[in-house]
């Protein structure tokens, strides 16, 4: 099994950064590496249960099921279903929380997967800094021009 957790402080209020991520199938509008995505079956993108279909800037699709979702705790779960990567049994957790010094938000986000013991390095590392560090890399930026 690895883990990744990558956390990071946002200079914003956490309902402002919760406002901008809450949304499961809103991952391209504030993701740089995400594209295109859709809700399979027409549910609702809050709808534990529901699959989000993605596609990657690289032209790599990712189909993710939500788990859980909770507005009061700003966090968001999810399993990856399917992926180009080889690794399996991922469930990954992104939540918020508000530091009360300068009104701003602590952001984690952790995951958990098993992968071949010589990939796995690779993988939670890239995951870790592509996918998670790029995410909130992204939100920083957008929040830098909100003061």
């Amino acid at each position: 099994m690895a883990n990744v957790t990558i956390s990071s402080v946002i200079d914003a209020p956490v309902e402002d950064v919760w406002a901008r991520i809450r949304d499961f199938n809103g991952l391209p509008s504030w993701h740089p590496r995400m594209v295109e995505s859709h809700i399979e079956d027409g549910k609702d993108a809050s709808t534990i249960g529901c699959v989000r279909n993605f596609q990657l800037a690289s032209g790599a699709r990712i189909r993710e099921k939500l788990l859980d979702f909770s507005d009061p705790n700003f966090l968001v779960s999810y399993s990856i279903l399917e992926t180009p990567q080889p690794l399996t049994n991922h469930k990954a957790t992104l939540q918020l929380r508000r530091v009360t010094d300068g009104d701003r938000t602590y952001a984690e986000w952790t995951a958990s997967f098993d992968a071949a013991p010589e990939e796995a390095d690779k993988l939670a590392e890239g995951m870790g800094a592509n996918v998670f560090q790029g995410g909130f890399n992204a939100l920083k930026s957008h929040f830098a021009g909100h003061s």
